[in-house]
């Protein structure tokens, strides 16, 4: 129980505070991003309740954060409906390569270096949201790095109070006592009124989008979620689970949600202490807190609109510095370390070809290098 719990206040904490980010950056209405979350949760909850209870393992699946902040710049250039679009087509994807069981040779063949690598460009503007909040608001940055430092430090506190979770109770605090929340009216706790949208299949979108959504999935969430189990002594259902990822992608896609994946921070949460053979009984009860926090999304969206833009981009990037810090050891920690740095570079750059943007093209020249340099190093030997 107290497992789940840590890991239901993980992913209310940072992860959502990523969705509201990116859907302030993308001109979302708060309508639109109560029903991201709904769907996000409440569609996830149900999901890692039925594949805990009948796999006998703590399994939680959730959305992919990597994929929010790959739809954050596309929704720069690109409408929802474009971008759900695009999310309803890799979920298709997911579910013919779940099908196919060719996951797992997939796995094999992509570069995981050259993927890392453009996910880390995608997530290093939210890391540098820390650096520049001290120039907007010195104090409560000075107060949410200190209270995510603490207990960053001491793990035995952090493994009971999440970083972020501290982070953003200290900064909660500091606006709370500078007075700017005065007037401001706290949202009632009302109940989700999901939408159902009404997607818009484009060209552009589906060249920029639909390959890199399905990698971060393949190989940026399920497989650390995928590892992490192995780990903890378990036997993952890869390809039912990327099934699982490919459908529940359509039900995210339908209610304004990017797509389903195996995360690693809540399996890994979950998968800290507990008798093994009934671990799966935290995943049920992470699921059943979920359900609970999606069908009361509009108090929560509504709450964190209201808090001052600085505080939302700061919380964003210290919830991404665990994934940023992951990205870059694997992207340039091993072999492919130029192809890395050129999918690093390329993606960072930004440039849009034959309208579709630099993610994509990231991992196409990152590849591109990589596989010239090995053909190189074949042929002189």
């Amino acid at each position: 129980m107290v497992n789940a719990l840590v890991a239901w206040l993980f992913a209310i904490s940072g992860p959502v505070v990523i969705i509201l980010a990116v859907g302030r950056q993308g001109g979302l209405r708060p309508e639109d991003i109560s029903s991201w979350v709904f769907a996000a949760f409440a569609f996830g909850g149900l999901l890692t309740m039925v594949f805990s209870y009948v796999f006998r393992q703590p399994i939680a699946l959730m959305w992919t954060i990597p994929g929010a902040v790959l739809v954050g710049g596309a929704l720069q250039h690109l409408s929802f409906a474009e971008v759900l679009g695009a999310c309803l087509v890799c979920g298709l994807l997911l579910t013919v390569l779940g099908v196919s069981g060719l996951v797992t040779r997939i796995m094999a063949a992509i570069p995981m270096p050259i993927v890392m690598a453009m996910v880390a460009a995608v997530f290093l503007p939210f890391g540098l949201n820390i650096i520049t909040a001290f120039g907007e608001a010195t104090v409560m940055a000075g107060a949410m790095v200190a209270a995510f430092a603490i207990p960053t430090a001491i793990r035995r506190l952090g493994r009971v109070l999440p970083p972020v979770l501290c982070a953003l109770a200290a900064g909660t605090i500091v606006i709370v006592a500078s007075g700017q929340m005065a007037g401001v009216e706290i949202p009632a706790l009302t109940l989700v009124q999901p939408i159902i949208y009404t997607p818009e299949f484009t060209l552009r979108a589906l060249g920029e989008l639909v390959v890199p959504l399905a990698v971060t999935v393949i190989a940026a969430q399920n497989a650390q979620g995928f590892v992490i189990l192995r780990q903890a002594g378990f036997a993952p259902p890869e390809n039912n689970l990327t099934v699982a990822c490919g459908l529940g992608s359509l039900l995210f896609g339908a209610f304004g949600s990017v797509p389903t994946c195996v995360t690693g921070p809540a399996n890994a949460i979950l998968n800290t202490s507990g008798v093994k053979e009934q671990r799966y009984m935290a995943g049920v009860i992470f699921g059943l807190l979920a359900i609970l926090f999606g069908l009361f999304a509009p108090f929560t969206t509504g709450l964190g609109l209201v808090l001052p833009a600085v505080f939302i981009n700061l919380l964003g990037g210290l919830a991404m510095l665990a994934v940023l810090r992951g990205a870059f050891t694997t992207a340039f920690g091993g072999p492919h370390a130029l192809g890395a740095l050129v999918s690093f570079l390329v993606t960072l750059s930004g440039i849009a070809f034959l309208n579709v943007g630099a993610p994509f093209w990231g991992l196409v020249f990152g590849y591109g290098v990589s596989l010239l340099l090995r053909q190189h190093e074949g042929g002189t030997r």
